[in-house]
């Protein structure tokens, strides 16, 4: 039986192999990467596999696949996350994990469009699936440098959880049973706002509108859909979307989610 996990060299990818191979034999483990020189010494099965190409045959004989969500404009990671489902489902692959966002079939989060294209293309297939709806990463949040935290998040709170955390928890999806068409919302322990995390690392927290933060964000280079994404995900937090805590995470992980105050120290 293959297990094979996509993105394996991406930041969340490459930490649930890390997880996966402290749960599961090596030689049941397999990775599809774009560039498979930049996965030589993981010690698994490494397959080529490009999102916008054939993906059959980098499929085929996998019994369990985690999806990991690719990066991009919406219509790309749409196109690309149709095209390795279709796949999936002609390799005859039995069981798809993936990787996706809060609340995906009802978030007002811009970000979510993706996310329940692509939960509803899994559906479809008829094959059996675990959705993990995982919450913004702390790393997302936490200072890069010294000034203002800047945001368009006025007083919202967030239960934001640490990429480890998530990555654990799919590697224990992967390597125990009962997991069939289940759909797991991964948040933190609790919800904190950016005046807290302000405090927490001694500076302060401006607060900008939505169009002051996207022209920010693309002050320091970022492209538009990713400025525009993210100041929306900010201007949601305000309005309370992502501050509601979930259970599923600690019962996956067998404790105490990772708290921002850890994440900040660390």
């Amino acid at each position: 039986m293959t297990t094979l996990i996509t993105g394996a060299t991406g930041h969340l990818g490459s930490l649930i192999l890390e997880h996966a191979l402290t749960r599961l034999p090596a030689d049941r483990l397999a990775v599809s990467v774009r560039d498979p020189e930049k996965a030589v010494g993981l010690g698994v099965e490494v397959r080529h596999g490009d999102f916008d190409g054939p993906l059959t045959d980098t499929f085929a004989g996998v019994d369990t696949l985690l999806l990991v969500s690719v990066d991009g404009p919406d219509e790309i990671r749409i196109a690309r996350h149709l095209n390795a489902v279709r796949a999936a489902a002609e390799a005859g692959v039995r069981h798809i994990v993936y990787t996706s966002v809060s609340d995906a079939d009802t978030s007002p989060l811009s970000l979510a469009r993706v996310h329940k294209a692509t939960e509803e293309a899994i559906r479809a297939t008829g094959i059996t699936f675990t959705f993990l709806r995982n919450g913004m990463y702390h790393e997302n949040y936490l200072p890069q440098g010294p000034g203002p935290i800047v945001t368009a998040a006025a007083d919202g709170r967030i239960a934001s959880v640490a990429r480890d955390d998530l990555a654990l928890a799919a590697a224990v999806v992967l390597s125990t049973p009962g997991h069939e068409n289940a759909v797991y919302e991964l948040t933190g322990a609790r919800a904190w706002s950016f005046d807290e995390l302000a405090a927490l690392v001694g500076t302060t927290h401006d607060k900008v509108s939505q169009e002051e933060r996207v022209a920010g964000l693309k002050g320091f280079g970022l492209p538009d859909f990713v400025a525009e994404l993210l100041a929306d995900i900010e201007v949601n937090i305000g309005r309370g979307v992502l501050a509601e805590v979930r259970p599923d995470l600690e019962k996956l992980i067998g404790r105490t989610p990772t708290t921002i105050e850890e994440a900040t120290r660390r």
